[in-house]
């Protein structure tokens, strides 16, 4: 009867099956396909790659040869698994922007930093590079284990030599179940520095090495591709802990272009950022209107370099562009170091010590192998060498014994019975030649056995003594590191917190805006001063109903305050502030801050930073006054923070920053002014209404909110362009709250007070009208009068009827001047001196603007105007 089948089924736990099968799986993964050993930094298939290339004898002194017969034999032999993920490996091992120090020497096309895939194996063709030849050096020398293959034909290394530190020089990067390894590449120069440090120290001193000695000679990190790592944090934590987060940064230049423009030029990538697909993003990011200000975007790449051009529009900041770059593309990446590697088959996680103690005990394994092996082989030819002098000693009864012998067997038998020999020795005495019975050739036998003898003194000094073995291995990663040393291609940058601020220089700034709120930054030089009664050059291109309302100097680096007339306050540093042309518009204010509806700027300031003994003084058109200090607004969010609380109404019309030791002026419409100190208004919250400055008539309001110590005289000046300097000791100091006293007499020609500012006759002043016009009078030619008079004429305005004084701001003339007052008021410019000849110019020619030597506006498609 036949057996049943199903009698032989033996039925099994599922969930028991899946739990070990899962676990084999994931073991095989882990042990035989993803990680690397930390011995040699080699995954199987890159081994078992270089094996059988060495085994083709595919070095680099023989011709290429085809991929396909590569990928063929290391199927066939070796790994039998698909072929397309060989020749993957073999790619890879190929390219000089993956491997910092490539391990085969590709000849072909095998792709592209772009992302382009290899030609197909049967057009490439490869072969083992110079440094390859070190990771299998002397495996032949019983250097390392070997095992059967998978069908148990050939025989393969369980791990290569590797005289290179391979792990760390190159890196490594894979996948397994529950687990990945992500190691970067390093220098090859430092790592065998950090090597010899290791080996000194216990030699020379009888102690281990620390990790902050490997940290000063291993900077970081060294990619093939470039770069910058943006800080030391990162690298200390994953050197340490095997762990960590580097942070790298495209290299990049900022070059200005012939048409005034300026252009980002990529020149170096983040390890394995993809070229094509960065160009792509940047594209699709300006497409969207995410990043603004790119107008051209070009890969100019060749075979002289990478060379990425990213070219801006005139009226924005190169530097803020580019760190918008930063933030939203991969011209910034982060590699997560992960240091995971076979250590006795099991992974474990490591620090670069760690790797640097393994590898060396790798190398101690190879060479003390090594030596054995030498020793051994030395020892058999020494052997040999001993039973040829010996016979040489006694050639002539050899010689008879060998003749009289029947065949070559009787006389190796014979050799052995009647003088001694062996039989290694035998066969030798067998095997000589006559012409070895000459003098000359006993001399060589001689030498060569002293030699043989000196050398396994040798062997066996570096088997007896660990110092000695060493120091082998020392000298030999020295000659490595010196044969392979290149300069680092990463350089180090600055910390991982690093701020757009830090790539900005803080050089001296102008700031401009308008009524409906256009704002820009500009150079100082945009602006020389003319005599009283000139025309004014143009200052900024405007639109209709538009004006210049703030015109003030300060830092890059400065915090600005934006008050707005609804008693909210917003912040921006100074280079966060597109940099445009005197003749542009310039940038809308609500691309900058987010105002709310019918809200706008009505007051600025300047400030460092946010010190506890510094207050904010704030004036109401209504003649509210308050002191809060500037400590409570340190941390003023993007959509603002409330600076004071007003009364229906009510608006906001001036702030200062004081120490709360200075007096008061607070100056109106209708040309009242009234004087007190500061201690008369006591400090309260940043969410107060505040107390009465000025009490004021019907249809008056304040225009102007001045301190005492920035001036020994108030300048007034109206809407039609009139305006005087009078002394302040014609206006005493009274209490808060009272009706003040006359500053300027109002009269038709001169229209209602506009703006007033305490200064000194040595400031020179700008004079801002609603047409854009500016004009800057050096007030020694301002004339000074009393409280109760109308001045002179300080501005020629156009025919145009329309046209009126809108604002007024000072000038210092010193540096030292503006950099004390730029944390007081928000409105400090530094005067410009005039060239010889262009002091000889005539005021006609000062006060004329020519549109062919300033051009139109650079910063907007409006043409300039004359």
């Amino acid at each position: 009867m036949e057996d049943n089948i199903f009698d032989q089924v033996r039925p099994v736990d599922l969930k028991e099956t899946m739990e070990n099968s899962y676990i084999d799986y994931a073991m095989s993964v882990i042990a035989s396909r993803a990680l690397p050993d930390v011995r040699d930094g080699l995954k199987p298939v890159q081994r078992r790659i270089l094996y059988a290339m060495i085994e083709l004898s595919n070095t680099p002194d023989k011709p290429h040869r085809k991929c396909a017969r590569i990928v063929g034999d290391t199927m066939g032999k070796y790994h039998p698994h698909g072929d397309s993920s060989i020749y993957g490996s073999l790619v890879n091992l190929a390219q000089e922007w993956s491997t910092h120090y490539p391990l085969v020497d590709g000849h072909g096309n095998f792709g592209s930093v772009d992302g382009d895939g290899a030609a197909a194996m049967r057009y490439t063709e490869a072969r083992l590079s110079k440094i390859a030849m070190e990771m299998l050096a002397d495996i032949n020398k019983n250097t390392v284990e070997f095992i059967p293959n998978f069908d148990e034909t050939e025989k393969e290394p369980t791990v290569l030599p590797s005289r290179v530190p391979n792990l760390l020089i190159n890196g490594t990067t894979g996948i397994a179940v529950g687990m990945a390894t992500n190691i970067p590449p390093h220098n090859i120069g430092e790592i065998i520095d950090a090597v010899a440090l290791i080996i000194n120290n216990r030699i020379n001193e009888g102690r281990e090495t620390s990790i902050d000695e490997i940290l000063q000679i291993v900077k970081g990190p060294d990619f093939p591709t470039g770069g910058t790592i943006l800080g030391t944090r990162g690298i200390n934590e994953a050197y340490r802990t095997g762990r960590g987060k580097i942070r790298i940064r495209a290299v990049t230049d900022i070059e200005p272009m012939a048409n005034g423009k300026n252009r980002i030029v990529v020149t170096e990538l983040p390890f394995l950022v993809n070229k094509a697909r960065l160009i792509a993003k940047i594209a699709e990011l300006v497409k969207d209107k995410k990043i603004d200000g790119i107008t051209d975007l070009r890969d100019e790449s060749d075979r002289q370099g990478m060379r990425v051009c990213i070219e801006l529009r005139r009226d924005v900041n190169p530097q803020v562009v580019l760190n918008h770059l930063y933030k939203h593309t991969q011209l910034q990446d982060t590699f997560g170091v992960n240091m995971l590697a076979l250590v006795d088959n099991e992974p474990k996680m490591l620090s670069i010590l760690q790797i640097l103690e393994l590898y060396i005990k790798h190398q101690e394994d190879v060479v003390t192998r090594r030596t054995k092996f030498d020793l051994n082989k030395a020892e058999e030819l020494a052997h040999i060498k001993e039973g040829l002098l010996k016979a040489l000693d006694i050639i002539d009864e050899i010689i008879a014994l060998i003749r009289a012998s029947k065949s070559t067997p009787e006389a190796k038998q014979g050799l052995i019975d009647r003088f001694g020999f062996d039989d290694p020795q035998a066969q030798a005495i067998v095997d000589m030649r006559l012409r070895q019975l000459t003098g000359l050739e006993r001399e060589k036998l001689e030498a060569e056995y002293a030699e043989l003898m000196e050398k396994i003194k040798e062997y066996k000094a570096i088997l007896g003594d660990e110092n000695i073995l060493l120091t082998v291995v020392r000298d030999e990663a020295a000659a490595i590191g010196n044969k392979y040393r290149d300069e680092r291609k990463t350089s180090i940058g600055f910390d991982d917190d690093i701020s757009a601020e830090d790539l900005v220089p803080d050089d001296d700034t102008v700031i401009a805006m308008t009524r409906l709120g256009y704002i820009k930054r500009m150079t100082p030089d945009n602006f020389k001063a003319q005599h009283r009664g000139g025309k004014g050059i143009k200052g900024m291109s405007i639109i209709d109903d538009d004006f210049i309302e703030e015109l003030f100097m300060t830092t890059n680096h400065h915090f600005i305050l934006f008050f707005t007339n609804q008693g909210r306050v917003y912040r921006l540093k100074a280079y966060e502030i597109p940099e445009a042309s005197r003749t542009s518009r310039g940038t809308a204010i609500v691309n900058l801050l987010q105002l709310q509806p019918d809200e706008h700027v009505s007051a600025t300031i300047t400030v460092r930073g946010f010190d506890f003994d510094s207050y904010l003084l704030m004036a109401t058109k209504g003649g509210i006054i308050k002191t809060t200090r500037l400590s409570e607004y340190a941390n003023i969010r993007k959509v603002g923070l409330i600076a004071i609380t007003l009364r229906d109404g009510d608006e906001l019309i001036g702030v200062k920053c004081t120490d709360e030791k200075q007096d008061v002026m607070l100056i109106t419409k209708k040309g009242m002014s009234i004087r007190f100190n500061e201690t008369d208004v006591r400090v309260t919250g940043r969410q107060s209404i505040g107390v009465i400055g000025i009490n004021l008539d019907d249809d008056d309001e304040v225009v102007a909110m001045q301190l005492t110590e920035q001036g020994k005289y108030l300048l007034t000046v109206s809407e039609l362009g009139f305006g005087k300097l009078t002394p302040l000791t014609e206006f005493n100091s009274q209490h808060r709250a009272g009706k003040g006293v006359h500053c300027y007499k109002i009269m038709d020609k001169s229209g209602p007070l506009v703006g007033a500012k305490i200064l000194d006759t040595d400031n020179d002043i700008i004079i801002i009208t609603n047409a854009g016009t500016v004009i800057r009078l050096q007030l020694s030619d301002v004339r000074i009068c009393g409280r109760t008079t109308t001045g002179v004429k300080l501005i020629n305005l156009v025919a145009d009827k329309n046209t009126k004084v809108a604002r007024i701001a000072r000038v210092r003339e010193t540096e030292e001047d503006a950099e004390t007052n730029a944390g007081m008021s928000g409105e400090v410019l530094t005067a410009v001196p005039l060239d010889d000849d262009e002091e000889e110019d005539s005021e006609e020619e000062k006060a004329t603007l020519h549109s062919d030597e300033f051009g139109g506006d650079v910063g907007s498609d409006e043409p300039g105007e004359e």
